[in-house]
C-alpha cells in the first residue's frame, strides 16, 4: 500500500496492489499504520457507510466535522475532494479521482475533516465511506456541486441530483469575506 499525499493539504491517495488469480482478486482496502505516519497522527473509524447509486446520479459535495475514508467497491465513479475550509492554505482547491472497477481504479481516498467531497456516478455504484465519528445531521454542510469558484469540470451539465444538493450554497454565499473574492481574484 503507498500513500500519497495530493495537493489539497489533509487529502490522501491510497494505493493499493490487486492480487488476481484463477478465482478472482484480494485488495488491501487500508491499513492504518501508513495513514497515521503519513497525517502524523492515529486515526480511527466510528461509522462505515454504504450507498448504491444510478448512473447519473451526482452526491455532493458534502462537508462533514469527521474524518472519511472513501471507496467505490462496485461500479465506475469520479470523486472530487475540494477544501472548502476558508483558514487552509489550499482553500478552493480540487482533487479528481477516478474509482471503481476497471479501467478505474479501486484505490481510496482519505479525507481529513473539514474537507468536502462529491461523487458523480458513471455506472451503477456501491460508494462505501468509513468516518472517524458517528453521523449528527446537525454537523454537516456542503456546497454547490457546480460552484464556478471550484470549476469542476463534470462529465455532464444536468446530473440526477437530491433537492437538498441542488441547494447548497457557494462558496461565495458562504464566505463573502474571504480575501479571495475581496481583490476579486475569482468570479
Amino acid at each position: 500500500m503507498r500513500v500519497i499525499e495530493t495537493a489539497i493539504e489533509g487529502c490522501l491517495l491510497l494505493e493499493t496492489a490487486i492480487f488476481e488469480d484463477t478465482r478472482g482478486w484480494f485488495l488491501e482496502t487500508y491499513r492504518q499504520s501508513p495513514i497515521g505516519a503519513v497525517l502524523g497522527r492515529p486515526h480511527r473509524f466510528s461509522q462505515g457507510n454504504h450507498s448504491r447509486s444510478k448512473p447519473g446520479v451526482l452526491r455532493g459535495f458534502h462537508t462533514e466535522p469527521w474524518d472519511k475514508f472513501v471507496y467505490v467497491s462496485r461500479g465506475m465513479a469520479l470523486c472530487v475532494v475540494a477544501d472548502t475550509r476558508p483558514d487552509s492554505p489550499t482553500f478552493g482547491k480540487t482533487a479528481r479521482f477516478l474509482l471503481g472497477d476497471p479501467p478505474h481504479h479501486r484505490h481510496r481516498v482519505f479525507l481529513q475533516k473539514g474537507l468536502s467531497n462529491a461523487f458523480y456516478c458513471f455506472t451503477e455504484v456501491d460508494y462505501l465511506n468509513d468516518v472517524s465519528e458517528e453521523f449528527d445531521p446537525n454537523n454537516r454542510g456542503g456546497v454547490l456541486w457546480s460552484d464556478p469558484f471550484l470549476g469542476v469540470e463534470w462529465p455532464t451539465a444536468e446530473p440526477i441530483l437530491s433537492e437538498k444538493d441542488a441547494l447548497l450554497p457557494t462558496l461565495k454565499e458562504l464566505y463573502p469575506d474571504h480575501p479571495v473574492f475581496a481583490v476579486g481574484l475569482h468570479a
